[in-house]
């Protein structure tokens, strides 16, 4: 399938999805844990993180580390979990203002139990113009393209400029899905099976002869729509019917 044909059945899931809409604030609280749990867990695996999805769960629902575990990983899975909570509180906030200091907070949150010196903090000077260019870019291309691709977009750039020491793959998901979910998407969370697929759309797009975000989109937009099936699971609603 094609990207146009893929976004157009995403956006026909997204408005049978909008109809269930609004949600009772208990089913938020349940989803957004639930995908607290999933997000936290696959980012992180996708680093190499060794903790499982259930070691994740009890660390995070019920404050217990895991015996033989490393510290650090479970520093990065508490760490993760708060900048996620905050990623969903300005994703839903209104006036919705995205800048700078949103990223440096996303990175701060994640990576100050690891390194709190150069958390939230640019790993040098050129950084700085690079990172204004982006999130002035994403502003003026708000409105003008697809939310998903727009989403691809801040991710792949963001790994381009590579702003921080460290966590700079795991704060680019969370930016990615702080644009979809302000825009009515579903969370999206990379499989770390697909991690050899991820690395190769990612290097496609970054190669310096004939470089194509088509791949990177493209798998972003099936991970987009496997979301949007998991949510009608969930919510006992039909998928549309849609051919191609």
């Amino acid at each position: 399938m094609e990207l146009t044909a893929m976004l157009k059945r995403i956006d026909e899931t997204k408005k049978r999805i909008e109809e269930r809409r609004p949600l009772a604030p208990e089913e938020v609280k349940q989803l957004d844990a639930y995908f607290r749990v999933g997000l936290t867990y696959s980012s992180n695996a996708l680093e190499g993180n060794s903790l499982t999805i259930v070691e994740t769960k009890v660390l995070l629902e019920d404050g217990l580390t895991v015996g033989g575990k490393p510290i650090r990983d479970c520093y990065e899975a508490t760490g993760h979990a708060k900048a996620y909570d905050f990623m969903l509180t300005v994703a839903r906030s209104n006036p919705f203002d995205f800048s700078e200091e949103m990223i440096l907070t996303l990175h701060k949150l994640f990576y100050q139990g690891i390194d709190a010196k150069n958390a939230g903090v640019y790993r040098n000077v050129d950084v700085p113009a690079l990172m204004t260019g982006l999130v002035d870019k994403l502003n003026a291309e708000w409105n003008q393209i697809h939310p998903i691709k727009l989403a691809a977009f801040a991710h792949r750039k963001f790994v381009d400029i590579h702003p921080f020491a460290d966590g700079n793959g795991r704060t680019a998901r969370l930016l990615m899905n702080l644009i979809l979910i302000n825009r009515g998407y579903q969370i999206v969370s990379i499989p770390p099976i697909l991690r050899p697929e991820y690395i190769s759309a990612l290097q496609m797009a970054q190669r310096e002869n004939n470089p194509s975000d088509e791949d990177f989109n493209m798998l972003m937009a099936e991970c987009e729509f496997e979301a949007q099936k998991e949510f009608c699971r969930m919510f006992h609603i039909e998928m549309p019917n849609l051919s191609g």
